[in-house]
């Protein structure tokens, strides 16, 4: 079998045009040299979910975009995280190798106690132990299956560090047991811009999705911020959100086109966004079609998550029973 790359997506929503352009497209594309292993990442969820059904229902969008944006179940490992009972235990041993410094060192930990700091808390105050646990078990996800590569976005960076640390540590008590794997992170697409220039995020409410309707991808499209200059005025394309966001969907000759309205003058913006807008809705029109029939085809869905975590184990039991013998918890 060729090397394994793992790729993980928290079910959180229609995805947007910064998901695909910073990890669902690179993913795929590793799929010509790599094993592709896809999986949603439901237990990761909840570290801030509580409600069940809204749950269920972000796992089935997230596997029906997977599916409509190029995921092919034949050729690649399709499945559910939760549907690996071997998960929980391999992260409670890796978790015995894990120092608590390393996880105090982990961002999402850090921010938070940063923010209950700034607003006079607790430093632990409404922090789980999910969350501080979070980059073992992010770990399990990877190490289990002996994932070579992880494609990840900048700002995930640490969780392959310390993934890469863990595995290390186990390793220098056993011996060569677990795959230290290297994160890849594609220089082109560090940063997607959203609607206000900041990196495309939920969190910020600057995102163009995928899976709206038409109506919905034209209004955010408009809404993105340029300058107050008139179209005859000479623009700097460098920087400029609209402009990088037409790099990414342009064809090469239309964007040098667009570049030279820019620098010479005659960029209107509202003709831009309308073309952005255009080229966002082709570029996605097809997968559009295959979300909206799976996502009305569950247990379609259900078959290709189900098949999927069969395969996922076959791989994992192994892995795990070779750490349960070197241990003595065999």
């Amino acid at each position: 079998m060729k090397p394994i790359a793992l790729t993980g997506i928290k079910p959180t929503g229609n995805p947007h045009i910064g998901n695909y352009l910073g990890m669902y497209r690179p993913a795929l594309d590793l799929m010509e040299n790599y094993q592709g292993m896809y999986f949603v990442a439901d237990y990761h969820a909840l570290t801030t979910m509580r409600d069940a059904q809204k749950l269920r229902d972000l796992v089935y969008e997230v596997a029906a975009s997977w599916l409509a944006l190029g995921l092919d179940p034949e050729k690649a490992i399709f499945f559910r995280q939760s549907d690996i009972p071997e998960i929980p235990e391999f992260a409670w041993i890796l978790a015995c190798f894990t120092s608590k410094g390393l996880l105090n060192r982990a961002h999402a930990y850090k921010d938070a106690v940063d923010t209950n700091l700034a607003n006079n808390h607790d430093p632990d105050e409404g922090i789980n132990s999910g969350l501080f646990y979070y980059p073992v078990l992010m770990a399990a996800d990877i190490l289990l299956y002996g994932s070579a590569v992880v494609p990840v976005g900048l700002d995930q960076k640490q969780h392959i560090e310390i993934t890469r640390d863990i595995a290390e540590a186990f390793n220098r008590s056993y011996g060569n047991v677990l795959t230290v794997p290297e994160g890849i992170i594609q220089e082109s697409v560090k940063k997607v811009p959203g609607l206000d220039g900041r990196k495309m995020s939920k969190s910020y409410d600057n995102v163009i999705p995928i899976f709206a309707t038409e109506k919905q991808v034209r209004k955010q499209v408009m809404r993105i911020v340029t300058d107050s200059k008139r179209p005859e005025d000479p623009k700097d394309p460098e920087g400029d959100n609209l402009f990088s966001l037409l790099q990414f969907f342009a064809a090469p000759d239309r964007l040098e086109e667009i570049r030279q309205l820019y620098v010479n003058g005659g960029a209107a913006y509202g003709d831009l966004k309308k073309e952005l807008a255009a080229l966002i809705l082709d570029e996605f029109a097809e997968p559009r079609e295959k979300f909206n029939a799976l996502i009305a085809d569950k247990a379609k869905l259900d078959q290709i998550l189900n098949d999927g975590a069969q395969k996922a184990r076959a791989i994992a039991k192994p892995v795990l029973a070779k750490t349960r013998k070197v241990t003595g918890i065999d």
